[in-house]
């Protein structure tokens, strides 16, 4: 009948407090879990491996909800394997977050009224290790109040010693495979990070700028451009237009003056141009733009650059020194003095790009920096989810995956900054360029120099999946937890990271996949739905919560809102209510070890058991079936929801009640009944547990005196069914729910006895007699009972006699008037729903909630009504 008996032996039972502590528990269980090595993975167990490694958060960064979220799934899923008898790793770590750490230290030092040129490189650099050293890594103290159940003794960093030689072992393979070159092209710069950022590093949001329309020329032999980034015309080598369009076929091949400078520039004709935007003619400014980068690139224009690296102008003239938006305002009103503004319109909103770090305007650039050639990197990602060697969940989500990896540009991996990973090229006096990998000396005498640049953070990351395993060396870690199982992280990084790995993964690891499987899950909001922000006011520190609720209630909140690819609401309600579950299960299983639960010696036979008993370990085994179904799905939210359900509708609400009239009793029913709830609770704190570890660990240990949940058998479903049972304690349910239905619309307190005559003969209600009166508070009918209200239910009657409890006449005249009061709503609602007048007119919502008034009028009508026909005469 089960397969959930447990093999740790039973110890002498402790007292449970009257109430459930969290803070009290929580931080002693966690550092007892890590002492004991219950999360260390054991490269030459002969256990199926499970491996998922962690995003590796900033080392600047602290927990936030989003973390909390995704580490409360990771934990789940492989707190469930290693109780399902895998090697369980999940690995932990960090990345240094290039430009975010450089400029948590940047600004220390400006505090200090210094700058990183003051100190030099290498002294920077011994800099940021120092601020690493005392305040990185904040987050990984939290992960531990989390009680996230890392492998902490396979901790790494991004710039730690062995992921510094893969990164210098892939870049040196990528450039000897011509998969890395440098070139000049057009870059997205961030004047006050100094640095270049890649595509996805830039967050566009809709801003108010200008459109100036400007007169090129003179005369015929002029035209008109629009712009919103008037300075760059300091810039400009060319105007294009469409080869067909036959207002500019007479300027194609001429040259025409350039306002606000002494050159012409020349009017080409490119099929790039729209000639139905605007006026059909656009400026070329090849140096800063990447559209006309590839014009000048097509007509041999020249490139010039007119900004320095902070946007400062540089261009020769009136204009110089200038920053890039007091030159436009300068330049507007340079050109509208001499005429050559033909409209201007403002605001003018547009889609603007900005840092995702400062959130400082982007400024193209043109600029020499290296690259990596993604498009045979790109394909095999592309192919690894087509060919169903990677799984995409939920599958919806693929789409938006090959969006990015089928349509990906060259990415362009060199940043200006000097913390990160330094690019291992040297450059010779005469020209040379060496690539140095990392057990080669680097080239050394007079002329010889490294690069400067260091490489973008997701370069190092993209090798997280085997570089923290210990690649480019074949170690055990690689040979046993390599490929991963599961990536699971947010839908928002499938450009950062998810392609990087892929691509990197593939390439490194002869064609095998870095990962099996890639849960894709939403983003963490408000409890409207609205995004979390500083601006908004609505950021939540989840510590505040877990100091208050406990963590348990945090984790659980976040899993029952987790349902795949799908954003998350949250709200502090939720979390006191996860609180509460907490609580009951502390509560249910206090009561049932003050009665005797146990879980020693195997469950009594079928035939012993009563109907109550075979129905819970029915609805038991059902509830072990849909979770491992919804595991293996990713349905967090419904594993969850499932959970709740079983453990406080039916365990709680009813098999413990339920239980009590067998406990009073005592006898065989009682030994068997107090067997099966400790087996009920035993196989349900085990369930729980991989979501809410803390308060399961101690209410396991203490029911079944093993040695920790952690470690314990994940339940099995035995196959055991009793439907006749199920029905049976159904019908029970719908009897005692619907005379409490009735005892509450009559006024009558929870605890209020009232005599009644049950008849139950010839149902199968009739064993259950003790239970019914119990729980509905009803007392024997006694003499002088007289039955003023009658409830069939079930093909059983209830009859009550109620006129010792209620003035009946009272309640009649109470339930008239509030019949009266539905029946006037459905009236009015139901006119004007019949005037198609007011239909024709009235707006689609006013419609739709007059319906809902008419739906509820029509509701309460016949809610009052039944009430009404269930009293006895006045």
């Amino acid at each position: 009948m089960t397969e959930n008996a447990q093999q740790q032996p039973s110890a002498p039972r402790t007292e449970l407090p009257t109430q459930y502590a969290p803070a009290d528990v929580e931080g002693a269980l966690y550092e007892r879990w890590v002492e004991r090595g219950y999360f260390e993975a054991d490269a030459k167990s002969e256990k199926p491996p499970y491996t998922i490694v962690i995003p590796p958060p900033n080392v600047t960064g602290s927990l936030h909800l989003g973390h909390a979220f995704q580490h409360t799934l990771m934990d789940a899923l492989t707190r469930r394997k290693r109780m399902q008898g895998f090697e369980s790793l999940w690995l932990p770590g960090m990345d240094h977050a290039g430009i975010a750490t450089q400029n948590k230290v940047e600004q220390q030092l400006a505090e200090e009224g210094k700058s990183r040129h003051d100190l030099g490189r290498e002294e920077f650099v011994e800099r940021v290790w120092q601020w690493k050293e005392e305040y990185g890594g904040k987050i990984l103290g939290q992960m531990r109040r989390l009680g996230d159940g890392v492998d902490w003794k396979r901790e790494r960093f991004t710039m730690d010693e062995g992921l510094s030689e893969a990164v210098l072992t892939i870049f040196k393979k990528l450039y000897e495979d011509e998969l890395i070159y440098r070139a000049e092209r057009i870059i997205n710069w961030c004047p006050r990070c100094l640095t270049a950022i890649s595509d996805i590093e830039v967050e566009y949001q809709e801003d108010d700028g200008e459109l100036v329309s400007i007169r090129y020329g003179e005369g015929d032999d002029s035209v008109v451009v629009a712009t919103t980034r008037a300075e760059t015309m300091l810039g400009d080598t060319a105007v294009a237009v469409h080869p067909d369009d036959e207002r500019y076929r007479h300027l194609v091949g001429k040259r025409i003056k350039l306002p606000l400078t002494d050159r012409s520039i020349p009017v080409v004709a490119d099929s790039h141009v729209d000639p139905e935007f605007g006026t059909g003619a656009v400026k070329v400014t090849p140096a800063h733009d990447p559209n006309d980068f590839a014009i000048g690139q097509r007509h041999g224009l020249e490139s010039i650059t007119i900004m320095d690296e902070r946007a400062i102008i540089t261009a020769h003239g009136p204009f110089q020194g200038l920053d890039r938006f007091e030159a436009r305002a300068a330049i507007v009103g340079a050109l509208r003095s001499q005429g050559r503004i033909v409209a201007e319109k403002r605001p003018y909103v547009h889609s603007v790009g900005h840092c995702s770090r400062c959130k400082t305007t982007i400024e193209p650039r043109l600029s020499m920096q290296w690259w990596v050639k993604v498009g045979p990197l790109a394909q095999a990602a592309g192919d690894a989810v087509r060919d169903g060697r990677v799984k995409i969940h939920p599958e919806d989500m693929s789409k938006r995956y090959f969006d990015w990896v089928d349509n990906m540009n060259d990415w362009c991996i060199s940043r200006q900054l000097w913390w990160g990973h330094r690019i291992p090229i040297w450059y010779g006096p005469d020209g040379e360029v060496v690539c140095v990998g990392p057990d080669e000396e680097p080239p050394t005498g007079e002329g010889w120099h490294q690069d400067t640049d260091v490489l973008d953070t997701w370069f190092s990351s993209g090798l997280w999946p085997f570089s923290t395993l210990g690649w480019p060396e074949q170690t055990a870690d690689l040979r046993k937890f390599y490929s991963t199982d599961v990536l699971l992280t947010g839908h928002d990084i499938i450009f950062f990271w998810v392609a990087r790995m892929m691509m990197f993964g593939l390439y490194a690891m002869d064609g095998e996949v870095p990962f099996k499987t890639i849960a894709l899950t939403g983003l963490v909001r408000d409890e409207r739905g609205k995004k979390m922000s500083k601006s908004f006011g609505n950021v939540v520190d989840p510590l505040d919560w877990m100091d208050k609720y406990g963590s348990d209630a945090l984790r659980f909140t976040l899993a029952r809102g987790a349902n795949p690819g799908t954003d998350v609401p949250i709200g502090e309600d939720w979390v006191q209510a996860s609180r509460n579950f907490a609580n009951k299960i502390w509560n249910a299983t206090r009561f049932a070890l003050m009665n005797g639960a146990t879980v020693e010696g195997p469950l009594p036979e079928a035939s012993k058991l009563s109907a109550t008993d075979r129905w819970i370990l029915s609805r038991l085994n059902e509830t072990v079936a849909q979770v491992d179904a919804y595991y293996e799905d990713f349905q967090f939210a419904k594993l969850s929801d499932a959970l709740f359900h079983f453990a406080w509708d039916e365990v709680f609400d009813w098999y413990v009640e339920l239980s009590k009239t067998t406990f009073q009793e005592g006898g065989e029913a009682a030994e068997v009944s107090q067997r099966v709830l400790g087996e009920v609770l035993d196989v349900t704190l085990r369930l729980l547990h991989p979501v809410v570890p803390f308060v399961t660990e101690t209410l396991w240990t203490t029911l079944t005196g093993g040695e920790s949940v952690v470690i314990a058998n994940w339940p099995q479903d035995s196959g055991f069914r009793d439907p006749a049972a199920e029905k049976e304690i159904e019908t029970l349910q719908s009897v005692i729910t619907e005379v409490r239905r009735f005892r509450a619309d009559q006024g009558l307190q929870p605890g209020q006895r009232v005599p009644a005559r049950l008849t139950l003969d010839g149902t199968a209600l009739a064993p259950h007699e003790a239970a019914i009166r119990q729980l509905l508070r009803l007392q024997p009918e006694g003499e002088g009972f007289t039955a003023t209200a009658t409830l069939p239910v079930a093909g059983a009657t209830v009859a009550l006699d109620l006129s010792g409890t209620i003035d009946v006449a009272a309640e009649r005249k109470r339930l008239a008037k509030d019949l009266a009061a539905a029946e006037k709503e459905k009236a009015q609602a139901t006119a004007k729903l019949g005037n198609e007048a007011f239909l024709a007119k009235a707006p689609d919502q006013v419609v739709d909630k007059i319906r809902t008034r008419l739906a509820k009028a029509e509701q309460d009508i016949a809610r009052i009504q039944t009430q009404l026909d269930r009293l006895p005469a006045a």
